[in-house]
Order: C-alpha cells, then structure tokens, then sequence
C-alpha cells in the first residue's frame, strides 16, 4: 500500500475514533472509552510514522542557482584584461556587453577612478589591482576618458601620439581572437568584430572574419608599434624618476608639474 493512500486511511480512521470516543464519553461508558482511547492514540502514532515516512520520501525541490553579482570594478577589470590596453568607457561597455554576463551601466563609470584614487590614498596598494587612469607621455597627468590596470607596466598605461591608432589595432586582435573561439550564433561579440573592421583598411571588403580581422590588424601595426613603443618607453622612464607611488598610477597634479618645470 502506498504512503498517501495509508496516510488517508487512517485519517479516516481516526475521525471514526474520535466520534465513537465521544459518544463513549457522553452515555458515561468509561471502559469503552478507555479502550477507544488507547486505539486512537495508537492509530494517532501510525499516522505520524507514516507522515514521516513520506517526508523522508519526498526529493526537496530544486533551488535556483544564483550566481553572485560582480562589482562594477570586476566588470571593468574583465574588460580591460581581455583588451590588454587602455580603453574608453564606451569601448569597455561594449567589450563587456560582447563577452561576459550581466548589465555594465555608463553612468556608473563616471565616478569610478575617483573611487580608485581615494581608496588608493586611505590604504596604499591594499587591492590586488586599481582602476586608474592611462598617463599622457607628455605631462604624465591623466588622459582624460581612458582606463588602464594598476598592475599593466608604465610602458602600457603611458599613450603618446601614436598610441590611439596602437590600442584600438590591439583591441582588435584581441577582441577577433576571442570571437574565433566563440560559435557562430555569438550575434553580439560578431557585432563588436564588425565595429572594428569598419575602421581597419580592407577588413571589411575582404570579407569579416576573425581571421582577417586579426591578420590586418596586425599587418597596420607592425608599421606604427616601434616608433609608438619608443614614446612610451620614454615616457615611462620620465615617469619613474618623477611620480611618487600615488602618482605613478593616477597621474601628476598641475602644481606638481609646474614645480618641476620650474627646477628644470
């Protein structure tokens, strides 16, 4: 007999009981009801053993799986790490949106390196990495509306001239290296794909593929790397002789840079 159907037997059972018990009870029958009384309480028993068996049965329902939401910071940091170079919000937005889950908003961006700084300063290199500012080659202050990793070498978050046009040609291979590991109904990371072809010579008329995407990306590269590398290979030495910790990753205040200029 199954466990639902036993249960409900002696549900019915016990009901029966309980009236006869009170009918004993009523025309005064204390021997009946003595005996009525000691069969319910052990049909009463029954029910809670089989009750109880039935619970033991029962699987408990499966629980969503919720993953733990990331921080803005963690959001930003995958970004930049699958780029490998200073990046505006909007193209890390993009990145973010193209390859990894959940929702990455603009206008949490905006305070975001001043956040990083003031952490920074009330608990030096307390963080494995830092949100910071690329550096300009020329004055070593912040570029404005570029984002770069604490941990990249000075050579990486210094941009010069030529770093602009460098960045996004990187951007590209990396970004195409990543859509070639992805299937083919990958619709927004091939949207991301198709956004920088459009601005590599050939790349789109050749056909957008990762392949070709990454090939002439390359190809334009090779052309601007070295003279790009010596700008900020320059820069960061300049930058070690004169930035302090803090300023090494946030960039060099206006009265900082005039008070050097002044001695030199």
């Amino acid at each position: 007999m199954s466990e639902p159907i036993q249960i409900e037997l002696l549900e019915r059972r016990i009901d029966r009981l309980r009236g006869e018990l009170r009918r004993a009870a009523t025309t005064g029958d204390r021997m009946q009801a003595r005996a009525l009384r000691a069969e319910l309480r052990q049909a009463e028993h029954a029910w809670d053993d089989a009750l109880a068996d039935l619970e033991d049965q029962a699987r408990p329902a499966p629980q969503p799986v919720h993953k733990p939401m990331l921080s803005i910071r963690e959001q930003v940091h995958h970004a930049l790490t699958l780029l490998t170079v200073p990046a505006a919000p909007k193209l890390i937005i993009a990145v973010h949106d193209a390859f990894f889950p959940g929702e990455l908003v603009a206008a949490r961006l905006t305070s975001l390196r001043r956040d990083e700084e003031r952490s920074f300063r009330v608990q030096p290199f307390g963080r494995p990495y830092y949100l910071c500012p690329a550096l300009t080659a020329d004055l070593l202050s912040p570029a404005r509306g570029l984002l770069a990793l604490s941990t990249w070498p000075l050579e990486t978050r210094v941009v010069g001239p030529l770093s602009a046009r460098v960045d996004f040609l990187i951007g590209a291979i990396k970004v195409a290296e990543r859509v070639g590991q992805l299937p083919e109904d990958a619709h927004d990371a091939r949207r991301l794909l198709w956004r920088f072809a459009a601005s590599i010579p050939g790349a789109g008329s050749a056909g957008i593929t990762p392949e070709t995407v990454a090939g002439l990306a390359q190809a334009e590269l090779d052309v601007h790397l070295e003279a790009d590398t010596a700008d900020r290979t320059a820069a960061a030495e300049r930058a070690q002789e004169r930035l302090d910790g803090s300023e090494a990753l946030f960039g060099a205040r206006l009265q900082r840079l005039r008070r050097t200029a002044s001695t030199t």
